[in-house]
């Protein structure tokens, strides 16, 4: 840091010093210019109390506690020139230990702070005022909003790389760094918000966001693939006893398997979805024409082909795509749910082999030309 001097059109270094060096204290005073100056942070704080120890069958206790606009807690541990390797552990804990604190108590606590600094005025109002709402109560600590702010002169590797690593979980964590300076006689103090950086604060919390959303869907997926292997086995176990269409096929992670029909590019489908189960024939040669030339060799036969099958079946050329196909299916039911499952592999136990033999005939009738 320099200081200006204009009659000189110079600058001046001010050598930035430590806490130690120049008889500064954390709970004396560090913790005091906080308490008496929250704005320093950055943004609008109240303080509820100071060496909070009111947790349960525990003797520790955190430095200040402070709650921000949107009502949520502010844990805010203070540390002079060295956080410490254990710091991080440290105000987690403060802050599942704070998460259980509800309205009433919370008050309470600011009612016993005010008490304790001389102040005459009533807790509850102040909160009503800061909070700006008669209703502050619906606004205080709710869920797991609870925050953390680390104050320190320097921070260790091992405490910056997990907080970073926590942000990306959606705790709401901030470190500043907090400098002191000496020049001359006179006394500067510098902090600076480091994690996340200050300017690029809403863009990390996105990006944490859709890290987490990400993570999220990943394990939803794991879950699902899981579920469609459970399904299949428990299918294939039932449509091999009707079948060989599928005797050679391993169950799917996915929500459909098949099984060949004797032609190239033409093959027979069963596909579980949440909405329906199906049996399909699906045909894709790689060539839109050829493809529509087995679907309309197919169709001009619907008649003897339906007739055989016992029902009417949906026939889809599907023209603006290069497949085409010919379904029956089963609707309002899901893989997602298992108790729909008697009823999925009951219907694909009484069609597959009725839907097969339908075709059978005019496949092999293409395949011979």
């Amino acid at each position: 840091m320099y200081i200006i001097n204009r009659a000189s059109n110079r600058i001046e270094k001010i050598e930035s010093s430590t806490f130690k060096n120049l008889g500064f204290k954390e709970r004396e005073h560090l913790q005091e210019w906080i308490a008496n100056n929250p704005s320093c942070l950055n943004e609008e704080l109240l303080i509820i109390q100071k060496e909070f120890d009111g947790f349960n069958d525990t003797f520790e206790r955190l430095d200040l506690l402070a709650i921000d606009k949107q009502g949520n807690l502010v844990i805010i541990e203070n540390k002079l020139d060295d956080t410490g390797r254990d710091v991080t552990w440290q105000v987690l804990k403060y802050a599942s230990y704070c998460s259980t604190l509800n309205s009433v108590q919370i008050a309470s606590i600011f009612s016993e702070y005010l008490s304790e600094i001389g102040s005459t005025e009533n807790a509850e109002d102040v909160l009503a005022k800061f909070l700006e709402t008669e209703d502050f109560r619906e606004r205080l600590n709710i869920g797991n909003s609870q925050r953390i702010i680390m104050i320190a002169g320097e921070f260790r590797k091992e405490v910056t790389s997990s907080v970073i690593w926590l942000l990306n979980y959606g705790l709401r964590l901030q470190c500043f760094k907090v400098t002191p300076y000496k020049f001359g006689e006179k006394l500067f103090l510098n902090m600076e918000q480091i994690i996340p950086i200050k300017e690029a604060e809403d863009f990390v919390i996105s990006m944490a966001k859709k890290s987490r959303e990400e993570v999220g869907a990943q394990e939803q997926n794991k879950e699902r693939h899981a579920l469609q292997l459970k399904f299949w086995k428990l299918y294939l176990k039932e449509i091999n006893k009707v079948t060989n269409l599928y005797q050679n096929v391993s169950p799917s992670r996915g929500n459909w398997i098949g099984g060949g029909s004797g032609m190239s590019y033409v093959g027979y489908n069963s596909i579980a979805t949440r909405n329906y189960i199906r049996i399909e024939l699906y045909i894709n040669s790689g060539d839109k024409n050829n493809n529509k030339v087995i679907f309309d060799s197919l169709f001009a036969k619907k008649y003897i082909i339906e007739t055989e099958f016992g029902e009417p079946l949906v026939w889809e050329r599907l023209d603006e795509n290069v497949t085409a196909r010919v379904k029956f299916e089963l609707t309002s039911v899901s893989i997602s749910n298992e108790e729909d499952w008697p009823i999925m592999i009951a219907f694909m136990v009484k069609f597959v082999p009725r839907f097969e033999g339908a075709f059978k005939k005019s496949i092999q009738e293409m395949n011979r030309k």
